[in-house]
């Protein structure tokens, strides 16, 4: 059955759905349409009885049922509306790059209007399990087959497993065309939701995730055994024992309110507040040389380069003379939660002799109200594998400090979107992470916040560059590892 296909949807009750049948039931490359659903319906089709594609159990059907060279499969709960050789094209490329899974772009239909939705290029470092493939993957029969022959027993990662194993010995394509329209529903939504690695609720989805991606990092060569090397803080002449560094730039609205949370520190150790303003147009510029005439422990400097980032701003504090044996985050928005924020990072620098400290963060809105999912804490790290699970999760939480030596050597990239997670990832590659599980820090989200309305196009920027800071790294490691 050469070129054939079998197609797998995934029942939604709409007369769209029919419709979509009728046209795969016209190509020439459909050998079988299957269609997956938990619910009694009637049709003269067959039927995979499940809820869900994410579950071993229906994957495993999948690979049992496929008899053709591709399976086409509907990965979400949206209504589909096909475009025009939307078959043919998968299939004509996925034989001319001999790719094991192929993804494409799509339209969204939205209140009646209809959006470009461009995925992103599929790298060796796209391990987080919410990468976008949109609503259909087409996998070659035999990719399918061995991948799923060795999928253990999952409820909730089993496609991520699958892709994972695809990746490991096929090339993942994008196809860089629109081929379908789908329209997103509420249950589609729902079940996007049990990817989210901030919620308590889903820590059982969490945990299948993790186990999927170690076990992937080990079978690449890219896992790292829990050995650390010792952090010894010796003296190096510091002036100061921590800096509290500022980025910011046109931030007039909360500056003064950032500023002031770290001056009100309660702390048995001097420590000062390093501002680098970006040249801020705003009136940023004029509250910050009032406060550091106000109390010599700010430092308001205004870099000579004007096209600096957020990494290159923090280059700019830790490498000035004045900062303290540890470098702690504070950004322009936010503010730490009480009086002892700073003595309990320093505190966790000491009591587990680490290179790092990440704590705990408030969701709050401009008003200090909490919002959901409120307390950010990060608990699914651990010793013994967080430095392995963070190639697949999208942050490690706030606020962040840095013993000043180590991060001096490591340095930022000079971005405004992921500086942080990768100087993170480098860190963790030879050094322990300390936690604080409490909430210490207080993230406000305000219509002012630089990542409040991202665009689509934005959106996968972002995404594409943190899947490029996890490529370099896994790189990085297999290195390691030799």
């Amino acid at each position: 059955m050469r070129n054939k296909v079998t197609v797998f949807l995934k029942y939604v009750k709409n007369g769209n759905f029919d419709l979509f049948v009728e046209e795969m039931d016209r190509s020439n490359l459909v050998e079988n349409i299957i269609i997956i659903s938990d619910k009694n319906i009637k049709c003269k089709l067959g039927i995979i009885s499940s809820n869900s594609i994410i579950d071993s159990k229906t994957i495993k059907k999948i690979a049992e049922i496929t008899k053709t060279d591709f399976a086409l499969i509907q990965i979400d709960g949206n209504n589909i509306i096909p475009g025009q050789n939307f078959i043919e094209r998968f299939v004509t490329i996925a034989r001319s790059t001999s790719a094991g899974l192929l993804y494409s772009d799509y339209y969204g239909l939205k209140n009646n209007k209809t959006v470009l939705q461009q995925t992103i290029e599929y790298q060796k470092g796209s391990i987080r399990d919410d990468f976008d493939f949109g609503s259909f993957v087409l996998i070659e029969v035999s990719a399918l087959k061995n991948a799923a022959a060795n999928l253990s027993d999952y409820k909730f990662a089993a496609f991520y497993s699958l892709r994972l194993a695809i990746s490991r010995h096929h090339l993942i394509f994008r196809i860089p065309e629109c081929l379908y329209t789908k329209q997103e529903c509420s249950e589609n939504n729902a079940e996007k939701s049990q990817f989210s690695y901030v919620d308590p609720k889903n820590r059982v989805a969490q945990i299948e995730m993790q186990q999927v991606a170690t076990e992937h990092l080990k079978k690449i060569d890219a896992y790292l055994k829990p050995n650390f090397q010792k952090v010894i803080f010796d003296d190096n002449g510091f002036n100061n024992e921590a800096s509290v560094i500022i980025p910011v730039k046109n931030r007039a609205k909360t500056i003064t309110a950032a500023v002031n949370s770290a001056l009100n520190q309660k702390t048995k150790f001097s420590f000062n507040v390093i501002i680098i303003d970006n040249h801020s147009t705003d009136g940023t510029t004029e509250l910050l040389k009032e406060i550091s005439l106000k109390d010599n422990r700010v430092l308001h400097i205004i870099p000579k380069g004007k096209y600096l980032k957020i990494g290159g701003c923090w280059n700019e504090g830790i490498s000035n003379k004045s900062c303290g044996r540890f470098s702690c985050q504070l950004d322009s928005d936010d503010l730490y939660k009480n009086e002892t924020t700073l003595q309990k990072i320093i505190n966790k620098f000491y009591d587990e002799k680490c290179a790092m400290v990440i704590g705990s963060y408030q969701l709050t809105d401009f008003s200090l109200d909490e919002i959901p999912p409120g307390i950010i804490d990060h608990k699914e790290w651990t010793i013994e594998n967080g430095r392995n699970n963070a190639l697949r999760i999208n942050g490690l939480g706030a606020p962040r400090a840095f013993y000043t030596p180590l991060i001096r050597s490591i340095k930022f990239p000079d971005v405004s979107y992921g500086e942080d997670y990768a100087v993170a990832l480098a860190v963790s590659r030879n050094y322990n992470i300390g936690r604080i599980y409490e909430p210490i820090y207080i993230c406000r989200r305000w219509d002012g916040n630089t990542d409040s309305t991202l665009t689509v196009e934005q959106q996968n920027k972002n995404n594409f560059y943190k899947d490029k800071i996890r490529t370099i790294e896994i790189c990085t490691r297999q290195k390691m590892n030799l």
